[in-house]
C-alpha cells in the first residue's frame, strides 16, 4: 500500500513523442489567452467613445473578470481532473473565443461587463488544465523547460495587447475582438485533432486501473489541505502575487515620479525591458532547473529559492538608487530572476499533490494569487495616497521576496515531498 511519504529519488522519465508538439500547441492557446484579455486595456479611449462609461466603470470591466477568473479558478482546475484534460482545453479556448467575438457585437456597457465575466469564467478553466497536460508529458527531466517554454507564450501575448489599440485606432474598438474570436475558434477547431491527453506511464497503468475512482471537488481540497506543505506553498505564491501586482501595478509611475521622466520613456523601460528579461528569465531558469535537478531531487525548489535571494536587493537597490541605469538594471535582475519561481510552481506542485489532483490545486494556488495579488495591489494605491514613497513601497516587496525565498527553503526541508514521476 502507498504512502504519501516516499524517499525523493532523482529520474529521468522518457518523454512522449508528441510531448514538445503538445506543448507549441499549447503555446498559442497561451498567447491568444492573454492577448484576449489583456487587449481591452489598451483601447481605453476609443470603447469610452462609443460606449459612453466613467473611468470607474472601465476599471470593472478588468475588475470584473480578475474577480470571476480568480474565484472560479479552483473548480476550473477540479474539471481538468475530472474529465479530459485536452477536451477541457479545446472547449475553454473556443468559449473564450466565442466571447471575444461576441464583445465586438456589444452596444451598451451592461453588455460589455456581462461579456468579461463570461470571459472570466471559460479562461479560468485553461491555465490549471494546461500546466496539468504538461506535466503529463513531461516528466522529470524536461518538466521546468516545458513549463517555462508555455509560460514565455503567455507572455507573448501579454506583449502583444497593444495590437488592440492600434487596431483600435486605425479601424474600429471592436474589429480587434471580431479577428482573435475568430482565430481562437479556427484553432479551437484544430486541436480538435492534434491535442491528446498524455498516455499513462507503464509502470504505473496497472494500478490505476485498479484504483481510478471519479475525482470529486470536496475530496481534491481536503486531500490538498491535509499536506502542510501544500498551505506553505500557497502562501508563497500569495506573496509572489502581492510583489508581482505591486511592481508591476506601479513601476511606470515610480520611474516617472523618481526619475522625472516623460509617459512613453517609462512605459518602455517599466514595459518593454522588463518583459523581455522575464521572458529570457522563464526559458533560463526551465532550462537551467532541469540540469539541476537531474542531481538533486528538491532542484525544482532550491533554483526558484536562491534566485529569490538576487531578486530581493536588486528589487532594493533599484528602488533607493538616484541614477536611473543602476535602477533598470536592478529591476531587469528582478524581471529574470523572479519568474524562475513561475515556470517551477507545477513542477513543485508535483512534488506535493496528489497525481488526481494537480489542476485543482493549481486552480488553488491561483485564487489566492489573484485574491491576496488583487488586494495588495489596492494597499499599495492606499499607501500612495497616504504619502508613503514608492521607494519604501518597494522595500517592503523586498522583505515580502525574502519571506517567500525563506518559505521555498522550509518547504525544501520538508520530509514528506514526493519523488518525482
Amino acid at each position: 500500500m502507498k504512502t504519501d511519504t516516499i524517499a525523493l529519488k532523482p529520474k529521468v522519465a522518457p518523454v512522449p513523442a508528441r510531448a514538445w508538439l503538445v506543448v507549441a500547441l499549447l503555446c498559442v492557446v497561451g498567447c491568444l489567452n492573454y492577448l484576449d484579455r489583456i487587449m481591452i486595456t489598451t483601447m481605453r479611449e476609443s470603447i469610452k467613445a462609443a460606449i459612453p462609461m466613467t473611468d470607474a466603470q472601465f476599471g470593472l470591466l478588468t475588475a470584473v473578470f480578475l474577480w470571476v477568473y480568480g474565484l472560479l479558478s479552483p473548480y476550473a482546475g477540479f474539471l481538468a481532473d475530472r474529465f479530459n484534460r485536452s477536451r477541457v482545453i479545446i472547449g475553454s479556448l473556443f468559449v473564450w473565443s466565442l466571447v471575444t467575438w461576441l464583445t465586438a457585437h456589444a452596444t451598451t456597457f451592461e453588455e460589455l461587463l456581462a461579456t468579461r465575466a463570461l470571459m472570466g469564467i471559460s479562461e479560468a478553466c485553461y491555465i490549471p488544465a494546461a500546466m496539468a497536460l504538461i506535466v503529463d508529458y513531461h516528466r522529470g527531466s524536461t518538466r521546468s523547460l516545458a513549463t517555462g517554454i508555455h509560460i514565455a507564450g503567455v507572455m507573448v501575448g501579454q506583449s502583444l495587447g497593444f495590437l488592440g489599440g492600434m487596431i483600435a485606432e486605425q479601424r474600429d474598438w471592436s474589429a480587434a475582438f471580431s479577428v482573435f474570436g475568430l482565430v481562437g475558434i479556427f484553432y479551437a477547431v484544430v486541436l480538435v485533432f492534434f491535442l491528446r491527453d498524455a498516455p499513462r506511464p507503464v509502470e504505473t497503468e496497472t494500478v490505476v486501473v485498479q484504483t481510478d475512482t471519479p475525482v470529486r471537488f470536496g475530496e481534491a481540497v481536503r486531500n490538498l489541505f491535509s499536506k502542510p506543505a501544500f498551505s506553505l506553498l500557497l502562501v508563497f505564491w500569495a506573496l509572489l502575487g502581492v510583489v508581482g501586482w505591486l511592481i508591476v501595478g506601479w513601476l511606470p509611475t515610480f520611474y516617472q515620479e523618481h526619475f522625472h521622466l516623460p509617459q512613453s520613456q517609462a512605459g518602455l523601460y517599466a514595459t518593454g525591458y522588463f518583459h523581455t528579461a522575464a521572458l529570457v528569465g522563464v526559458l533560463t531558469g526551465g532550462a537551467l532547473t532541469d540540469r539541476v535537478s537531474r542531481n538533486n531531487p528538491r532542484g525544482r525548489i532550491l533554483v526558484p529559492a536562491l534566485a529569490l535571494c538576487i531578486a530581493a536587493p536588486a528589487i532594493f537597490i533599484a528602488s533607493t538608487t538616484s541614477l536611473l541605469p543602476v535602477a533598470i538594471i536592478g529591476f531587469i535582475f528582478y524581471a529574470f530572476t523572479r519568474v524562475f519561481s513561475d515556470t517551477n510552481m507545477m513542477p513543485i506542485l508535483c512534488m506535493i499533490a496528489d497525481e488526481r489532483y494537480r489542476a485543482t490545486g493549481y486552480g488553488i494556488l491561483n485564487l489566492g494569487s489573484c485574491i491576496i495579488g488583487g488586494v495588495g495591489l489596492y494597499a499599495g494605491g492606499a499607501l500612495r495616497d497616504a504619502q508613503v514613497s514608492f521607494s519604501q513601497l518597494f522595500q517592503v516587496a523586498t522583505v515580502l521576496l525574502l519571506i517567500c525565498a525563506a518559505t521555498l527553503f522550509w518547504l525544501k526541508s520538508q520530509t514528506n515531498l514526493k519523488a518525482e514521476d
